[in-house]
């Protein structure tokens, strides 16, 4: 059999890079296709290193022949990493607000395992039934798991024309739109990247995104205070954040930091408040019984100490749990402890931004000098 190079090239434009919003053909990472007879040759030039990204796409380019085009074809992909020669324009946007996006909220913690990501799902999807338009972006980079609770592991994000630009389309459900690097890996891959690409990607699923009109946009950070977290802040002016801490001494000590990290002066992200997350356990079979497994009300004596809103506490209950792993955030639940506790938790971080909205003056991204530390970071 005869392979048609414009039939190849049809193919291709199907499949896009990982991390990018265009297909491979318009992209322009696919340089040159050449067919003889059932042989053919393409040749790739990508801009990422990342091996995984690397395979990914070696493997997309060798299925999409075989199953569009012809399933015994001789499939050869010759790939090439080069640098991009100019900075990527979203460039021009950096550290401005987003068109569109009314408030983008911050979820941080100080310390992994104390239910961040758990509670940024229920709270959008808590947001989106009260009837705002909300979205989320999974900034966990190194353990994505909001496509998880969301049901939409599997899903990938299309590329839509918006401005006669080519953008990622996030992927939607409950009412809340998501992107997240878990979008663009495989279950069982790892991400192992260096600041500064993760830092990239990251900005990709910011500016490169048709993200549409959202009263909320919800960043999930990675736990602790670090280099993604700066990246976020530099990018975006944050309306302000919100810290989730369980109310044990050693994540109180950890949830503290966070607090600091968003009030120091060359940073000065308003702090929205603390939410208390397992605050107790109920047993289903005694729902009046409260068990303070790790101390009692720890979240909200610190919250006093530091002078910050205390938004609410959520308990340790095993459905939450379930529905996470499910993928049906357990604030959807009806009539339910839980679907209360999270009303009352939204409820007070909407009132906490209505208050910082009327109060303050816009937050300005931070510029960044120097890595050398927490001095060198200035507005």
């Amino acid at each position: 059999m005869k392979l048609e190079k414009s039939d190849i090239l049809k193919a291709l434009e199907t499949i896009t890079v990982a991390g990018e919003g265009k297909n491979m053909v318009e992209s322009g990472a696919v340089k040159n296709v050449i067919t003889f007879g059932d042989e053919v040759i393409v040749d790739l030039v990508l801009t990422t290193p990342a091996l995984h990204i690397r395979k990914r796409a070696e493997v997309d380019v060798m299925k999409v022949i075989h199953e569009k085009v012809y399933e015994k074809a001789k499939v050869k992909v010759n790939l090439k990493v080069e640098a991009p020669a100019v900075q990527p324009q979203n460039n021009e946007i950096k550290g401005k607000p987003i068109p569109g996006i009314t408030n983008i909220i911050a979820v941080a913690s100080g310390k992994g395992g104390v239910g961040k990501s758990t509670v940024t799902s229920n709270l959008a999807a808590t947001l989106a039934k009260m009837g705002f338009k909300v979205g989320v972006l999974d900034a966990d980079i190194y353990g994505p798991s909001v496509p998880i609770m969301f049901d939409v592991e599997r899903e990938r994000p299309l590329s839509v024309k918006e401005d006669g630009k080519s953008k990622m389309k996030p992927i939607e459900n409950y009412g809340v739109k998501i992107l997240s690097i878990g979008f663009f890996t495989q279950p069982d891959q790892a991400v192992v990247w260096r600041g500064p690409m993760a830092a990239k990607a990251l900005n990709q699923m910011i500016f490169d995104a048709a993200w549409g009109e959202l009263d909320f946009m919800l960043i999930d950070l990675p736990p602790g205070t670090g280099d993604i977290h700066l990246s976020i802040m530099q990018s975006l002016p944050i309306t302000g954040a919100v810290v989730v801490s369980t109310p044990q001494n050693v994540a109180l000590a950890d949830a503290r930091k966070g607090v600091a990290m968003f009030q120091q002066d060359s940073i000065n992200v308003p702090v929205l408040g603390i939410i208390e997350n397992m605050a107790y356990f109920t047993p289903e079979e005694l729902p009046n019984n409260k068990y303070y497994i790790f101390g009692k009300e720890g979240a909200k004596y610190l919250a006093e100490d530091l002078d910050v809103p205390f938004l609410g506490e959520i308990p340790l209950v095993q459905s939450i749990r379930e529905a996470g792993d499910a993928g049906r955030p357990a604030a959807l639940q009806t009539a339910t402890p839980i679907e209360k506790a999270f009303e009352e938790l939204t409820k007070n971080v909407v009132q906490e931004v209505v208050n910082r909205n009327d109060n303050l003056p816009p937050t300005e991204a931070i510029k960044i000098t120097t890595m050398a530390g927490c001095s060198a970071v200035k507005k």
